[in-house]
C-alpha cells in the first residue's frame, strides 16, 4: 500500500508540474501582450510625442489696450486611432462614420489600413460626439485634448489678429507675428506649455473704437455704394494704432473666407496712389526746406505745361495763390510747382525721409512694397507732389501725415501698447516743429475756411483739420475716368494733435445729393466727420465749444493767410 501511494504521489507531482508550467507560460503571453499593448498603444512614443505636441500649442491671450480680450484658447478633444491596434478596420469604420457622418468613408478606411502607429480620425469633436465614439468601444481609438484658438468678437479687428489653423499655428496678422517672437520654437522644442503660462499680448487697439469705426465705415460703404471701404485711427504721440478696419472683412473662427480677393488688409497690404492727401507732404517739403514760406505765392493763371503734358486743376482759381490757397483749393499747379522748386533729388530724398519710398514694416507680417516710378523725372516729381504716379499703403501715409503735426517725429506705428517714451526712443526728428504748426494750421484751414475741402468733416467742438484726396484707378494701365479711389485724413484736435483718422473708399458711387460727384468730399471726408463725432469722447477728447484762444502762435505773427 506504501508503495503504491509512493507511486501516485509521484505522478501526481508531476501532472501539478506540468500544470504550473503550463499557466507560468499562459500568465507569461498574458503579461508579455499586455507589455506590448501598454507599449504600443497610449503610452507610445508616437502618442506621447504627439499628445505633446497638442498640448503645448498654447497661445497667450490677446488682449486690447484696455485688457478685453480679443483672441484666446479653450479647450477641445479629438479622435485619434492607431491603425495596427485596431482588430476590425471595416466594423470601425462603419461605427465611427455612423457617429461623425461627416467623415469620409474612404479616407478613414484608408487611414486605418496602413501600418503606422497614429492617424487622426476628427479634430475638434463636441462633447456629445466624444461621448458616442466612447460607448463603441473600439480598441485602438482614443482621444486627445486639444487647444482651439476662439475670437469672442467675431470680425472686429479681423485684419490686425489674424487667425490660427486647425493645429493652433499662426496664419496670419498678430497671430503670425506671435509665432515669430519665439513660441513655435518652444512648442518645436517639445515644451509643454499653456496659455496660463504665457503673458498676454496687448495690443494698441481699443475695442470700443474698433467696432464704432467698423460700424461707421459699413453704413458709409452702403450709403455710397462702394466696392471696399477702411479706415484708421493713429494715436500721432505714440504710434499706435487705436483701430483698423477693412471691408470686406472675415470671422476669424472660420477663416475661409479669407482666401477671398476682396478681404485684403486695405491698410496696409493694398497699395494705392493716395490722391491730394499727399499735397500735404508736398506743402510740408516746400516749407520746410526754406525755399517757400507760408505767405510764398504761386502761380497758378493757367495750366503748367511739360512737353505734350499739361497739368491743370480741378477747380481752377486762375490766379496767383497763397501757399494756404494752394492747399485748400488743392491746387495740382500750384504743389507742382513747389515740388519743381525742391527739385527731383530733393522730393525723392523728402520722400523717403518720410517713409514713403520703402515697405513699411509692422508687427503685422502682411506688408506691401511702394510702387515708385522705375525712371524719376520732372514730370514723375510734378504729378507725385499731388498724389499720382507713386502708389503706397495706406498705412505709411498714415503714419507720414502723424509726423506732419506731431511737431515733426516720425515713428514706426505699432500694433502693440507702448508709451511717449518707448515711441520716441526710435523715433526720427524729420521736420521743424515750425513746419508742423504751419501745417496743422492749413489742414485747420481746409475744415474751418467755406471754400476748403474738409468743411464737411468739421465737426463742431473738435476742432478738425483734414485733406480730401481723390485718385482715379488705373485700369488695365491706363486711368478710369469713372473708378475712383478717395481719401480723406483728418488730425483731431488740430491745435494739438492727438489723433489722426485715415478713411479710404474703394469706386464710391454718385448718390442723391452728391450732384453727381463721387470724389473725396462727398464721401470720405463725412464718413470720416461721423467717426470722429462718435470715437472722439470714446478717446479722452471730449468736444470743446469755446474754440482755443491762440491756437497757432507762429502763423499769427507771420500774418499768414486766412488767420484771424
Amino acid at each position: 500500500m506504501r508503495e503504491l501511494f509512493r507511486l501516485r504521489v509521484d505522478k501526481s507531482t508531476a501532472r501539478v508540474g506540468l500544470v504550473a508550467v503550463c499557466f507560468t507560460g499562459l500568465f507569461a503571453t498574458i503579461g508579455g501582450r499586455l507589455a506590448y499593448l501598454a507599449v504600443t498603444s497610449d503610452n507610445t512614443s508616437e502618442v506621447r510625442r504627439t499628445a505633446s505636441s497638442e498640448i503645448s500649442a498654447a497661445r497667450p491671450d490677446i488682449v486690447d489696450r484696455n485688457g478685453q480680450v480679443l483672441a484666446t484658447d479653450v479647450k477641445t478633444v479629438s479622435v485619434f486611432a492607431e491603425p495596427r491596434n485596431i482588430i476590425d478596420k471595416d466594423e470601425a469604420v462603419e461605427l465611427l462614420t455612423a457617429v461623425l457622418p461627416d467623415l469620409d468613408a474612404r479616407d478613414l478606411r484608408e487611414k486605418l489600413g496602413t501600418k503606422k502607429g497614429f492617424v487622426w480620425v476628427k479634430r475638434e469633436i463636441t462633447p456629445k460626439q466624444q461621448a458616442e465614439v466612447h460607448r463603441l468601444g473600439i480598441p485602438g481609438v482614443g482621444f486627445l485634448p486639444e487647444n482651439k484658438r476662439v475670437y469672442p468678437n467675431g470680425t472686429a479687428a479681423a485684419h490686425v489678429l489674424g487667425f490660427a489653423n486647425i493645429d493652433n499655428v499662426g496664419i496670419a496678422g498678430m497671430e503670425k507675428y506671435i509665432d515669430s517672437m519665439g513660441l513655435q520654437d518652444l512648442n518645436g522644442a517639445g515644451f509643454n506649455i499653456s496659455a496660463s503660462d504665457l503673458k498676454p499680448i496687448q495690443l494698441s487697439l481699443d475695442l470700443r473704437v474698433q467696432h464704432a469705426l467698423r460700424d461707421e465705415l459699413e453704413k458709409g460703404m452702403a450709403k455710397f455704394k462702394a466696392k471696399a471701404t477702411a479706415g484708421a485711427i493713429l494715436d500721432v504721440n505714440t504710434g499706435e494704432i487705436i483701430a483698423l478696419v477693412s471691408l470686406p472683412d472675415f470671422d476669424p473662427n472660420n477663416p475661409v473666407d479669407a482666401l477671398e480677393n476682396d478681404r485684403i488688409n486695405r491698410i496696409n497690404v493694398g497699395v494705392f496712389e493716395m490722391g491730394s492727401t499727399f499735397k500735404a507732404l508736398t506743402v510740408a517739403m516746400a516749407l520746410d526746406s526754406g525755399k517757400f514760406n507760408i505767405n510764398s505765392t504761386l502761380d497758378a493763371r493757367s495750366g503748367l505745361r511739360y512737353g505734350r503734358f499739361t497739368i491743370g486743376d480741378y477747380h481752377p482759381t486762375r490766379r496767383v495763390l497763397t501757399v494756404p490757397e494752394v492747399f485748400i483749393h488743392s491746387s495740382n499747379i500750384g504743389t507742382a510747382r513747389m515740388a519743381l522748386g525742391i527739385g527731383v533729388d530733393g522730393h525723392k530724398a523728402f520722400l523717403r525721409k518720410m517713409g514713403q519710398l520703402t515697405r513699411l514694416k509692422t508687427e503685422l507680417p502682411e506688408n506691401a512694397e511702394p510702387i515708385v516710378p522705375p525712371r524719376w523725372g520732372e514730370l514723375n516729381t510734378m504729378t507725385i507732389a499731388f498724389g499720382h504716379g507713386l502708389a503706397v499703403a495706406p498705412l505709411q501715409a498714415l503714419s507720414a501725415v502723424g509726423a506732419l503735426v506731431n511737431g515733426g517725429i516720425l515713428m514706426t506705428p505699432t500694433f502693440v501698447k507702448r508709451d511717449v517714451e518707448t515711441a520716441r526712443a526710435n523715433a526720427l526728428q524729420v521736420l521743424k516743429p515750425e513746419t508742423s504748426e504751419a501745417m496743422r494750421y492749413v489742414l485747420r484751414l481746409n475744415a474751418s475756411n467755406p471754400a476748403g475741402s474738409a468743411s464737411s468733416a468739421a465737426i463742431a467742438g473738435f476742432f478738425v483739420g483734414g485733406k480730401t484726396g481723390t485718385a482715379e484707378k488705373v485700369i488695365n494701365g491706363r486711368y478710369s475716368k469713372n473708378k475712383n479711389f478717395t481719401t480723406f485724413t483728418a488730425v483731431v484736435p488740430a491745435d494739438k494733435p492727438r489723433y489722426v483718422f485715415l478713411t479710404i473708399m474703394d469706386e464710391p458711387q454718385a448718390i442723391e445729393g452728391t450732384y453727381g460727384f463721387s470724389t473725396a468730399g462727398w464721401n470720405a471726408a463725412p464718413i470720416t466727420g461721423n467717426i470722429v463725432e462718435r470715437v472722439a469722447p470714446l478717446l479722452g477728447v471730449p468736444p470743446r465749444f469755446e474754440p482755443p484762444a491762440q491756437p497757432f502762435p507762429l502763423m499769427a505773427r507771420m500774418n499768414a493767410w486766412g488767420i484771424r
